[in-house]
């Protein structure tokens, strides 16, 4: 039921976003629409990668997922980056992460641990997580915002540049440490795929879906962006709270869809890996790219957050590691993660 709702939304939702588009019809409207769209796309993009995720393996298939699901929101913000809207784009990188670690895992814990007393994953896999968390966020974003104060413009953004390729770097390192020097070495019983699980779709037809899926969604991104500043005056939404909840929830919407159902058949090693995996991908390799492309525009952005970002940050992964190191979870633990992002939501509405 729900996937016929998703394709009627993008059999209508892309041809109502080109005409719109060019008869120029309310930016409210077209934002509403242009929302809308990108969501039933990844909720395609989503189908795809969970399809490749039984044939590939639950790392594999859960990095895939990450990376077709932040390329959405990696189109978005070069789009956004492209219109000077750097502000926008470090909120939802900041959304992308609260998202992902509390309302993405979330969610998961939270249905999932209905259904079932206790869902295990792999504990090895979530301390190792753990550390490139702390990483990630308290290392390489605290510390520009430290130095940044004592440094002119042109000297924050190099701090950014050299942050970003040393970010990167470790990514890969971190990529090749868990699928190639140590692949199976910390495995959990989790993570078998049972045998007579058979994909929704075949290999090719699963890529052909993402291809013309993020075609689509490149296309449609670009018009949401243009909307992003009428709509923050019409309904008196600051940026930040478009960048933060709006714009990260719409990017990371294959994400969610994907890890939930996932964790309602018991597959909570995928879920976590999509949640947790999907923040790295955001704090290691997507806002390290956008810091590296912004230099081709003529408003760089530098890896500085705002303090009410940071510390929300900080402790969402304070409160993901605190709940997820021990390798099991319930879905009290799952409502504890959604407690954060809707105090933490409120916060940036009413900033």
């Amino acid at each position: 039921m729900i996937n016929r709702v998703f394709l009627i939304a993008v059999i209508l939702g892309v041809p109502l976003s080109v005409i719109g588009h060019m008869m120029h019809w309310s930016d409210v409207l077209m934002f509403i629409i242009y929302c809308l769209t990108i969501i039933a796309l990844a909720a395609f993009m989503g189908r795809a990668t969970e399809s490749l995720a039984v044939v590939a393996g639950p790392r594999i298939g859960g990095l895939l997922n990450a990376t077709f699901g932040n390329a959405v929101e990696l189109i978005i913000s070069i789009f956004a980056l492209k219109e000077g809207l750097t502000a926008v784009v470090l909120a939802s990188l900041t959304g992308s992460v609260l998202g992902n670690l509390l309302l993405v895992g979330g969610l998961s814990f939270f249905i999932g641990g209905l259904k079932f007393k206790r869902q295990e994953f792999n504990v090895y896999d979530a301390r190792h997580n753990s550390g490139l968390l702390i990483f990630a966020v308290i290392v390489a974003f605290v510390v520009p915002e430290v130095f940044a104060s004592e440094m002119d413009e042109a000297k924050t953004m190099s701090l950014s540049v050299g942050i970003s390729i040393i970010l990167i770097i470790l990514y890969l390192a971190a990529l090749f440490f868990k699928l190639v020097t140590h692949r199976g070495v910390y495995q959990h019983k989790s993570e078998e795929v049972e045998e007579h699980e058979k994909p929704e779709w075949s290999m090719w037809k699963a890529i052909a879906v993402l291809f013309l899926s993020t075609l689509a969604v490149a296309y449609v991104s670009e018009s949401l962006v243009s909307t992003i500043e009428v709509v923050s005056e019409s309904f008196g939404w600051s940026e930040l709270f478009i960048g933060v909840i709006i714009v990260a929830i719409v990017g990371n919407a294959a994400e969610h869809a994907s890890a939930i159902i996932m964790a309602v058949k018991n597959r909570m090693g995928v879920a976590v890996e999509i949640a947790v995996g999907s923040t790295l991908q955001v704090a290691m390799f997507v806002a390290p790219i956008l810091v590296l492309v912004s230099l081709m525009f003529e408003n760089q952005m530098s890896l500085v957050f705002t303090w009410p970002e940071l510390i929300a940050m900080v402790t969402a992964v304070f409160l993901t590691i605190a709940i997820s190191n021990d390798g099991d979870t319930n879905w009290f633990e799952g409502a504890t993660l959604l407690g954060a992002y809707i105090i933490m939501g409120i916060g940036f509405y009413l900033i």
